[in-house]
């Protein structure tokens, strides 16, 4: 199940899996009902977060930047495998969609802005 570099697990998921993007970048990516990250083609998939996750990734990935938009994604809604798993060492586990992601499958679109700190915060949903 483990090694240096790919750790996957099976676990209580829960529904509601989140995505960080440029609102701009999600508008353009977005092709016939589909949103198509350039990590689906570079990696295979379109990288996600559980909710306690979001602040770390984004203030690690985009510290201060604006922008942003959250996806709220009903993994019911995904017809692709979902996979836990973490390929950069590290206990966490990140939701990873292989596949397009159905814009129906986005369940609520939220503000995803910086504190004035520039650190971001999860919001409360």
């Amino acid at each position: 199940f483990c090694n240096s570099k790919l750790h996957r697990g099976i676990m209580s998921s829960p529904r509601h899996i989140f995505h960080f993007v440029h609102a701009d970048d999600y508008r353009s990516m977005t092709i016939d009902g589909n949103y198509m990250p350039p990590s689906l083609e570079k990696e295979g998939f379109i990288h996600l977060s559980p909710i306690e996750l979001v602040a770390r990734v984004a203030n690690t990935i985009i510290p201060g930047r604006t922008g942003f938009v959250l996806l709220e994604v009903d993994t019911e809604r995904v017809p692709h495998r979902i996979v836990w798993e973490n390929l950069e060492g590290g206990g966490d586990l990140f939701p990873h969609i292989y596949g397009p992601l159905p814009i129906d499958a986005v369940v609520a679109t939220h503000p995803f802005e910086p504190e004035e700190d520039g650190g971001f915060r999860a919001p409360d949903l």
